[in-house]
């Protein structure tokens, strides 16, 4: 299974496109749609310049395969509609794989309580420590993208 375009999309509006690197809201470095550079605490040279759309392009796309596959090994037995392994692959995205795996939103869906998942969902809305309107809103489109129905 492959993320859509409409996760895409959600990515690119909620991290942003930066075509230099920058620090994160939790003091990481990172550059491109979310990627996150190295170990994030320090900037190692060679990425310290300004990238292509078309450079871009290409770590969002190895970057989503990643966690494309990550989110399918984590959940072998559950069948997802398109829209929930987008949700899915966007918290994952976010947060972390590790993070995911630890979860009680995956914890949920291998219940088969998806309605529990996505209840779990909104309580990951912090970042530094802090909680962050703008993972609040993520989330919130998170939830909305995982009961469409596409």
């Amino acid at each position: 299974m492959k993320v859509s375009s409409k996760l895409i999309k959600l990515l690119r509006h909620h991290e942003g496109v930066r075509n230099k690197p920058y620090r994160c809201p939790a003091g990481l470095w990172t550059v491109g749609v979310g990627h996150l550079i190295g170990d994030g605490k320090s900037l190692p040279e060679s990425w310290n310049r300004t990238f292509t759309n078309e450079e871009i392009d290409g770590i969002l796309k190895r970057d989503l395969n990643r966690f494309e596959r990550g989110i399918l090994k984590m959940l072998p037995n559950v069948r997802l509609r398109q829209c929930e392994f987008d949700a899915l692959v966007s918290f994952a995205f976010n947060l972390g794989l590790g993070t995911f795996q630890r979860s009680t939103i995956r914890q949920a869906i291998l219940r088969g309580d998806k309605e529990a998942a996505m209840e779990s969902l909104l309580k990951y809305c912090r970042a530094g420590g802090r909680v962050l309107r703008g993972l609040e809103n993520r989330r919130k489109d998170e939830k909305a993208m995982f009961l469409a129905n596409y």
